[in-house]
Formats: structure tokens, sequence, C-alpha cells
């Protein structure tokens, strides 16, 4: 980012605290990931006491982002307060509809606005940025619906932008891969299950911990289908005898690399 990039970064964090500011008391969406990361710490340095946050623990996380997410609030003393959600016991959710989304995001904040009222009445805000606005993300009503606001997207902060001033903030997460929920690895129709997410973390597992930290394992039926970024093809390939022994007991019949890529969303409709 040059500087003409970083000063337009700047100015727009600078309106994203006179925005916090305005909100008075407000609780954040926090899931660990690079914007609700960084919207958390602008948030608490500009409202202290009044800036509280909440994280949703359920089986549409891995038990990996839990950790990390956990580690991130004791890290940096944030005040959040832990909600178990279970999520699939949402009929709509388990059924997995195209507007999935939306109907897990509003459970999930519906959750939180009741919780905000029982609390102290603060209002909810949450990490969407300017740049998911050019993905599939029927979530989004949801939040409109709740009232739920979106401080970064207001300000017109970028995903590379919320990444560079989260490296200025000292933010361990400024270069954290996206993640996304569970969910998004079955295609929509599949009907969810807690086995089917607990396989596939457990896939994803393997592959964070043989180096492949940006990677999704796709579930079409009996087939497991990888994306990692193109560069690790070779590598992946001389692997692959301990990559497909591992998935196979998790009950795949077949395992196969994706030619494509790593791609977010890509079981998105086009």
């Amino acid at each position: 980012m040059d500087n003409i990039q970083l000063e337009e970064a700047k100015e727009k964090e600078i309106q994203l605290i006179k925005r916090l500011k305005s909100l008075k008391q407000v609780l954040v969406a926090f899931s660990g990931g690079v914007d609700s990361t960084y919207l958390l710490a602008a948030a608490q340095e500009s409202l202290g006491e009044n800036c509280k946050a909440v994280f949703a623990r359920g089986p549409m996380i891995s038990l990996e982002e839990e950790k990390e997410a956990l580690a991130l609030i004791e890290l940096h003393n944030f005040q959040v307060d832990i909600l178990d959600i279970d999520i699939l016991a949402l009929e709509e959710f388990r059924n997995n509809p195209p507007n999935r989304c939306y109907y897990c995001k509003k459970r999930l904040f519906q959750t939180f606005v009741e919780y905000a009222k029982l609390l102290d009445n603060s209002i909810v805000i949450e990490g969407t940025n300017a740049s998911d606005t050019q993905d599939y993300r029927p979530g989004r009503i949801a939040l409109q619906e709740l009232g739920v606001i979106s401080p970064l997207q207001e300000v017109g902060l970028t995903k590379a932008e919320i990444r560079t001033l989260s490296k200025r903030r000292q933010l361990s997460t400024w270069n954290k891969p996206s993640m996304a929920c569970l969910a998004s690895r079955i295609p929509y129709g599949d009907s969810i299950t807690i086995d089917l997410l607990q396989r596939i973390e457990q896939a994803e597992a393997l592959l964070h911990e043989k180096g492949y930290i940006e990677c999704r394992v796709r579930v079409h039926g009996e087939i497991a289908r990888i994306e990692i970024p193109i560069e690790y093809f070779s590598r992946l390939v001389q692997e692959h005898t301990e990559i497909t022994t591992h998935l196979l007991k998790l009950g795949f019949r077949f395992v196969t690399l994706d030619l494509m890529g790593l791609r977010s969303g890509s079981l998105n409709p086009a």
C-alpha cells in the first residue's frame, strides 16, 4: 500500500472512530477474524468500558478458530462474553437453502440484540467491510432487518485497508486468512449435520497441520474436494498419500484436488 492509499485508510479510520463515539455504547459481534478484531480494538479504544463484545460458540465454527479467538481475547484484554448457540436446532440451517446465511445470521444476531438489551441496551455492531458487498451474502439482509450496524462498511474501509490498519495496531490478525462458517463447504440443498461439520473440521485441521493454512475442503456426497492456492499444488501431490489416507478414514470415498485453486465462496450462486 503506497503513501496515498495509507493516508486514505488512516482518514477512514478517523471517520470510524468518530462514528463509534457517536454510538456511545456498543456490543461488538466478535469472531476472531481480521475485521471483527480490528473493529473491537478500535471500539475499545474509542469507548473504553462502554464497549463490550460477544462471541458465538457453536458447530458452525471449528475448535481451532474458537481457540484462536479466545487467545485474542486474553492477549488484548477484550471484554467478551461467550454465548453457546446451537444453530443446528434451526431447521432452515439444517436444510441448507441458498439463503441459509440469512437464517443463520438472523438467529445469531437476534440472540445478540436480545443479549444487548438485557446487558445495558448497547447498540450491536459487526465487521462487514466495503469489500464484502461484492460477494453473495444474504446474511446482510438479516442484519438490516435487525438494525445491526456495520461501521467498517459505513466508512468505506476495504479488506486490504483493514489489514494495513491492523498491522499498524500490532494486531496479530492483520495477515490472518479469511475464514468462513464450516457450512460454506457444503453445497446448497445438501443437508447439514453435526457429523458432516466435524468431518470437514478434522479434514481441514490436518491440512492446517501440514502447512496449508489457506484451504477449504468442500464436500459433494462421498467426494472431498480440496481447494488450496495453486502454488501449493506440487507439494500437496507429493504428500497425497498421508492426506488421502486421513480423509478416507473420515468416511470420504474419493479425495480430489480442485485445479481451479482456492476460491472464496466457490459454492455460491454465480
